[in-house]
């Protein structure tokens, strides 16, 4: 019998990849994938036999994967970022359900919070919320209740899929929902195609951010009541100078 094992694979390049998902995907037989992050990884393994599924074919992508584990094949799904933040490691175990077969093994990744973070400055020192702003699995009601009790919470913030084309103004919308509660004023940053060719950040504030253009390739970042600009980085001190 094979094995299937769900890779995160970070941002996209090579250099923040961890060893244990370079050792799995150098061990497989076969890559499964969305198609944009398979092209992440054709040229570091070109000897592997790839299938790739277009987005909102999840499903098929994850059985395509389990029935090629079951041919007795070492699979590997990859996933951007982590292999179970928003990745397909829970899909993967809901279809396979009750079964023990074909073996799984989850490997992480470095997700867009940490790897975003990480290109601004500091800004997820202290407590966070991850929050999609995409509403095709989760209805809009509830990801404005969640945008509004992190708000309430002073939770420092990192925004996944804040726009599209099918949804070009959910960023924006999103920022009428965190000013209710949260100054104009409060540092922001939005970092855009991280560990890719074109790779940038900038600065800015909430007031500013809702008519900042963003896309999927963007990670938006709203800090908390701590959260100060150093330099040219967005930094959220923990406290550790006052202990």
């Amino acid at each position: 019998m094979g094995k299937l094992i769900v890779v995160g694979i970070g941002p996209g390049n090579y250099e923040n990849m961890t060893v244990r998902a370079d050792r799995a995907l150098a061990s497989c037989d076969v890559i499964v994938g969305y198609h944009v992050y398979v092209d992440l990884v054709k040229n570091q393994y070109p000897d592997k036999e790839y299938l790739t599924t277009p987005m909102t074919k999840e499903t098929q992508r994850c059985q395509m994967a389990l029935d090629a584990a079951n041919e007795g094949k070492t699979v590997a799904m990859v996933c951007s970022g982590d292999s179970g933040i928003y990745g397909m490691a829970a899909l993967i175990y809901e279809l396979r359900g009750e079964s023990t077969q074909p073996e799984i093994e989850v490997v992480p990744g470095l997700t867009a919070a940490c790897s975003g973070g990480a290109l601004l400055g500091a800004p997820l020192t202290h407590d966070f919320a991850v929050i999609s702003l995409s509403d095709r699995l989760t209805s809009w009601e509830k990801i404005e209740s969640r945008l509004d009790a992190a708000a309430k919470s002073d939770l420092s913030m990192v925004l996944y899929n804040p726009s599209s084309h099918g949804r070009p103004d959910h960023l924006r919308r999103a920022c009428e929902i965190l000013l209710r509660t949260l100054p104009e004023d409060r540092p922001c940053g939005v970092a855009q195609l991280i560990g890719r060719e074109g790779e940038n950040y900038a600065l800015t504030t909430l007031g500013q951010l809702k008519d900042t253009k963003v896309d999927m390739f963007s990670t938006v970042f709203i800090g908390n009541e701590m959260t100060k600009v150093i330099g040219n980085n967005l930094v959220t001190p923990r406290g550790y100078r006052n202990v």
